[in-house]
């Protein structure tokens, strides 16, 4: 996975608009290696699916950006493993997501 950009040098520029196509998002999401970050798949998916959880269950999001784009690496490496484009349910979740991560960019909080 080329091209990682560290938090720190995270720039809005880099962080995909609103609204952006699953192509830009992913390559976007791509960034950031979890698995490498985390150590393995294991601790990735974890974190990932316990913040996917709670949002499907109370719209509750990360405040880490660490934690952000560990969740919107994995749906990208989710959703490249079905082969298919996320499904309606996952795109909002995944614009959540980018958003929040715009949030913590702009204010320059990256941890």
């Amino acid at each position: 996975m080329s091209n990682e950009i560290a938090n720190a040098d995270l720039t809005g520029l880099d962080v995909p608009s609103s609204g952006a196509a699953w192509a830009e998002i992913g390559r976007f999401a791509l960034s950031f290696n979890g698995y490498e970050h985390w150590g393995s798949f294991e601790k990735c998916a974890e974190i990932a699916n316990r913040w996917r959880d709670a949002y499907r269950a109370e719209g509750s999001l990360p405040n880490s950006l660490t934690e952000l784009r560990t969740c919107l690496f994995f749906e990208q490496r989710r959703w490249r493993h079905f082969g298919l484009d996320p499904n309606e349910e996952a795109t909002d979740y995944i614009h959540a997501v980018v958003e929040r991560i715009r949030e913590r960019v702009r204010s320059g909080e990256i941890d």
